[in-house]
């Protein structure tokens, strides 16, 4: 039974009682009461003899804290720091108020609301203006063969002292269909700091995936150290290998089919790439230097510069459920800065260019290059494969064709087969995921 329609049950009794004539078929009532609202005689006598309830939802009438005009500013916040969680957003604020006042006339009071209001009230003030967008993303990475058994397997989680070690990964740009050469953005995150790069490639050979990890070592501001990857062939061949020999890189790699191996930089390809390029097919050099002009400038500079993260500290087990805290939420420069760690010189230098940068000219700027990079996704329908070349001699199975003709068995004598080698590679292929 609801609220309402108790209510409604305790006004109709109230008034059977008020016209009740004597003892029995009053304590009649209140059995049947107590019965269908489960509850004592004394509550039910109280119910029944007290103020008669409302049949309407009593609303508390309480006038709201934060003007229609503060949630609407919110909202511009909200939107231009691409939508982060409300957590990321609190600590945003700080950071983003010197720009704030520059675009709005903010009250003394107005201020003290925007920095006092709680990430609670953030998703509820919010919630109306909340969209999710729900889209499959599938994947094109194919377990590489070579130097696979080299490479140690890291499957837990990195609680590295220092930064360098990234994670690293592909975020295909195929559209509809996986066929022909198309657009892949190599995504790396820090697992110290957060800090975030990405580069486009058209296609996936070796060669342009180092020349990419090289653009991206070379714009870090700390020295790379380590990289874990998962056993796609564009980071399991051999110019790969030679880079990472040749510049001192730990190589790691996931285990075949498990995401959660890499589950940094598995979320930031949804954060900062697929929800900001979207699921359009791009196979062509001019979007390819389009997706590169906003990752290496304004994108970085947004997302490192002005859009703090949260970092795990520890896992509680209550029960059966688990309850993770959180530390203090904090942009990855100024964690970075904190630690003292990374390059000085760079660092001081991306410090001062966040002084002279305004966020929502940065995000305005991303939007600008997005319009634009959106006219250059491929627009040609996949089409379907040809159904004219198949005949009716070719429908029929091969054992009803007339034309078939089966191969000689093959004749291997038995003891040249070494059944202990069979065996052992057949375990071997099963523990590496190789054929």
């Amino acid at each position: 039974m609801g609220p309402q329609a108790r209510r409604e049950y305790v006004r109709e009794m109230q008034i059977r009682y008020q016209k009740a004539q004597g003892r029995k078929e009053k304590s009649r009532l209140l059995t049947q009461m107590s019965e269908t609202l489960d509850c004592c005689r004394k509550h039910s006598i109280r119910l029944l003899r007290g103020k008669a309830v409302r049949v309407e939802k009593p609303w508390r009438v309480r006038p709201p804290i934060y003007s229609e005009r503060l949630i609407r500013i919110l909202e511009e916040i909200w939107k231009a720091a691409q939508c982060i969680w409300s957590v990321r957003l609190k600590e945003a604020l700080p950071l983003w108020l010197p720009a704030i006042k520059k675009r709005w006339n903010l009250s003394a009071t107005e201020e003290k609301q925007l920095l006092s209001m709680s990430p609670a009230t953030m998703d509820r003030r919010l919630a109306p203006y909340k969209r999710k967008v729900k889209r499959q993303i599938y994947g094109q990475t194919k377990p590489g063969r070579w130097l696979r058994q080299s490479i140690p397997i890291q499957t837990e989680s990195w609680d590295v002292p220092e930064p360098g070690y990234m994670e690293v990964d592909t975020v295909s740009h195929s559209g509809p269909s996986a066929s022909g050469r198309f657009a892949r953005s190599l995504d790396e995150v820090d697992l110290f700091s957060g800090w975030v790069e990405v580069c486009a490639v058209l296609g996936k050979k070796a060669e342009d995936v180092v020349v990419a990890q090289e653009e991206i070592r070379q714009a870090l501001p700390f020295a790379q150290k380590g990289m874990d990857s998962d056993n796609g062939d564009e980071f399991i061949n051999w110019e790969m290998d030679h880079y990472c020999r040749d510049h001192h890189l730990q190589r790691f790699r996931s285990r075949p089919n498990k995401k959660d191996d890499q589950a940094h930089v598995e979320q930031k390809n949804g954060t900062h790439v697929r929800r900001l390029i979207g699921w359009d097919r791009y196979d062509t050099p001019e979007a390819v230097a389009a997706m590169n002009s906003l990752y290496r400038q304004e994108w970085r500079w947004l997302t490192n510069l002005f859009l703090p993260s949260v970092k795990l500290a520890e896992k509680i087990r209550v029960g059966s459920r688990i309850i993770r805290v959180y530390r203090k939420a904090q942009t990855p420069l100024d964690r970075l800065l904190i630690s003292g760690k990374g390059d000085r010189d760079k660092l001081e230098e991306l410090r001062l260019l966040r002084k002279r940068l305004d966020p929502f000219e940065l995000a305005a700027a991303v939007d600008k290059k997005l319009e634009a990079l959106w006219k250059l996704a491929s627009k040609t329908r996949i089409k379907p494969a040809s159904s004219d070349h198949v005949s009716a001699q070719s429908k029929k199975h091969w054992w009803e064709r007339v034309d078939y003709n089966p191969p000689p068995p093959l004749f291997i004598p038995f003891e040249n087969i070494d059944l202990r080698r069979i065996r052992w590679q057949w375990y071997q292929d099963r523990l590496f995921g190789t054929n």
